[in-house]
């Protein structure tokens, strides 16, 4: 490798996109989608931001599956924006044909909630998509990030990760 090569701002490497990390959650959250025309491109195949779109679909309605409403979490003051995601596509899909979009809370650090994701077919032969994604606890009002998670929000959580349904 040359001197300038080295220099060179590295990406990280994407074998840990590869396979979901060790998951708080032993259960998946199963989101069934279809690809319709418009998650594609002129080609019929799936425009990479539709995954991200149904990522997003799966983790709000997993969140709501355990009693998290997202409206609720506006009404706190807290947003989760999206601070890093990182997307391994593994297989193209096309027009018409079903998934399933697999999401699961990897992990809560302080403000920090990390998500793994799979993009399936519904028997699991085919693998289309893996992610990871990380939010952050957002004061909305402040702009700033939380010091903590709001307690309702810790509480509801605690029970996602210990795969408790309320």
């Amino acid at each position: 490798m040359s001197e300038e090569q080295q220099n060179q701002p590295q990406l990280p490497p994407t074998d840990a996109i590869d396979s979901p990390s060790t998951q708080l959650l032993e259960n998946w959250y199963k989101y069934p989608v279809r690809v319709q025309p418009h998650h594609t491109d002129y080609a019929g195949i799936v425009w990479h931001g539709s995954y991200i779109a149904w990522m997003e679909e799966a983790r709000v309605e997993c969140l709501r599956s355990i009693g998290i409403q997202f409206a609720d979490l506006v009404a706190l003051g807290c947003d989760l924006p999206v601070v890093d995601l990182s997307v391994r596509y593994h297989r193209s899909l096309h027009l018409g044909l079903p998934a399933v979009v697999k999401a699961r809370m990897a992990e809560v650090s302080g403000v920090r909630i990390k998500w793994d994701y799979i993009i399936e077919s519904p028997d699991s032969q085919e693998l289309y998509v893996t992610a990871k994604v990380t939010l952050v606890a957002l004061d909305r009002e402040k702009g700033k990030i939380m010091r903590q998670l709001p307690a309702s929000v810790q509480d509801v959580l605690s029970r996602l990760s210990t795969g408790v349904r309320g």
